[in-house]
Order: structure tokens, then sequence, then C-alpha cells
């Protein structure tokens, strides 16, 4: 059975988000400006803004917690057309003075199940953080989903994107994978400033357009479409925030499971989370961390599952 939201809460003090937290002491890295020049009609406008750079936690941060364990539907704004992305300046405008009344993991907006036509599928996503919270490939990970057929979405992260031209080239060529939006510089995602794990939000409109539209922009000009999915560095939002990346065309992606505690957990938990997991339900690990427990457990749970009739589906192929 997957960990409940209580018992991952308790964990929280004493264990480090190893999967995409800045190491202690570092300073949180800032966005780098998205180049508009070369990127295709398609793209939506990329401004060159970089966050400014917020003080480091004082502590560990803490893994992101599993939603409870039966989550509901939220309500889901309908994506933007491409062709009608809105700019930083109409996003600030339209949202400048708007005051969010939900803040966490499952808000209106956030995707935390699959459609109940797409069950009893179930969703792999895996994040890559880059940065402080680690550029590594765990390509044992790869290499188990390839040999077992396996489909996954995969949300990237512009640094780690930058780190691995060459082994995103690969994975986006992967009809098994689908290519998705980490963020542009792994913030939490709010118009307030909220912060998550220590790790700073951003502060308004303006930078929730921005975390969202650099990397954006960037996967549009590597891919030659835009991806369809996102989620932001720790997996939280609040209300108005996922409003924005409606407009922006990106439909955020929660989950269900949370399979390997931020790439913290044993290999046996992660069999163990993995084995528990719903029909239907989306779950997050992580594919940056290479040594953690995350592909052993993986390996250890795919057979059993598959042998039992279990199926997976990439996020876009459960939501037509």
């Amino acid at each position: 059975m997957a960990l409940s939201r209580r018992t991952l809460l308790a964990a929280a003090a004493g264990t480090a988000l190893a999967g995409c937290a800045p190491t202690p002491g570092a300073q949180p890295p800032t966005a780098a400006p998205p180049t508009t020049a070369t990127t295709p009609t398609t793209a939506p406008p990329a401004p060159a803004l970089t966050p400014t750079p917020t003080p480091a936690p004082t502590s560990a941060p803490a893994p992101i917690p599993t939603p409870p364990a039966t989550p509901t539907h939220a309500p889901t704004p309908t994506p933007t057309p491409s062709a009608t992305l809105p700019t930083r300046a109409a996003v600030v405008a339209r949202y400048g003075d708007a005051v969010p009344t939900a803040w966490g993991l499952d808000v209106p907006g956030v995707l935390t199940l699959l459609p109940a036509a797409a069950a009893p599928a179930v969703a792999l996503t895996f994040d890559a953080c880059g940065g402080s919270g680690g550029s590594g490939y765990d390509a044992a990970l790869i290499d188990t989903l390839r040999a077992h057929g396996v489909p996954a979405t995969l949300f990237l992260n512009a640094r780690w994107i930058d780190a691995n031209r060459g082994v995103f080239d690969d994975l986006a060529a992967d009809p098994l994978f689908e290519i998705a939006n980490h963020g542009t510089a792994h913030r939490p995602l709010s118009v307030t400033g909220r912060s998550a794990y220590g790790i700073a939000g951003t502060r308004d409109p303006g930078e929730v357009h921005d975390e969202i539209a650099g990397n954006l922009a960037k996967l549009t000009a590597l891919l030659g479409r835009p991806p369809r999915f996102f989620r932001s560095g720790t997996a939280h939002y609040d209300d108005v925030a996922t409003r924005i990346a409606a407009d922006l065309g990106q439909q955020v992606a929660g989950f269900s499971t949370n399979a390997d505690g931020g790439a913290t957990l044993p290999a046996a938990q992660v069999r163990q989370e993995l084995a528990g997991t719903a029909p239907g339900g989306i779950v997050i690990a992580h594919m940056n961390r290479p040594g953690s427990g995350t592909a052993r457990g993986v390996a250890a749970a795919l057979p059993a599952l598959l042998s039992a009739g279990r199926t997976f589906t990439r996020l876009s192929d459960a939501l037509h």
C-alpha cells in the first residue's frame, strides 16, 4: 500500500528531499534567460527574466509527501491553444490582483488521477530536477523501462536538459517516453512567494509566467512542438498559478503515489509503493539520482505487476 500523507509528513522532519532539493547551504540557482531567436513560431514568448536568487534553507528540506490515498479529481482548467498564448505583460495584467485561495499538492487545476476511462492503467512519471537538486541521469532506470516496454512521462527541468543534451535527444527520440515541462529554475509555483521544503517559490504572476514559459520555449524549440504537461519544483502550487499554467497551454500534473520520496527511499520501499498503486494512479519518482533505490525498486516491481496484467501509460495517451 502506498505511504499515507501522514506517514510521509511524519518522516519529513528527518529526511531530505534528495531528488530535487538544493544542497544544504547552497544558493538556489537562477533561471537562464530563455532565448527566442531560434524558437519556432509555435513557441510561446519567453521573456529574458532571471528570477532573483533567494536565501538558501537553513535546514535540509523534506520529501514530497503523498496526497491522500484516495484523492479526488480537481477541477481542471482547459489549457489555451498554443497559438494564443499570453505574453508576460498580459499575465501580469490579468492576475496582478488575484488572491489565491488554495495552496499545496492537490489544488484546483492539478491532475492527480487518470480519467476513469484510462483505468486500470497506471501512469509512471519521473522528474529530472537539475542544478543543485541533482543533474545526474539514472540510466539503469531508463534501461529497465525499455527492457519491459513500459512507457513513462519524463518531467525535465531546463537546467537538467542543459547538462544532459545528448541524453535528452535520445529520450526525446524514443516513442516509449513523453517529454514534459519541469520548470525553468525548479521553483514552487505561487503568486505570493510561498515556499515548500525550504525552496522559495515564485513571488508574483510574472515570475509564475517565467518559470513555466522559459522551459516551455526551450522544449518547444528542441521538440518542434510544445509539451503538454507541467509539474513545478516540489509539485506545490496555488490555484492562481495553476490558472496561469492553463493559460500557457500547460496541464499541471500532480500524483497519487510518491514512489521514491524524492529519491530517498530504499529499493524495497519503492517496490512496495509501486505494487500498492491503484489502477488509474499517477506515480511520481525521480530519474536524476543514479545510485538511489529508485531504479532497483522499479526493476523489482515491474515483472510482478506486468504478470498480474497491470498496464502503464504516458499521460498524453490517457488524456486524449
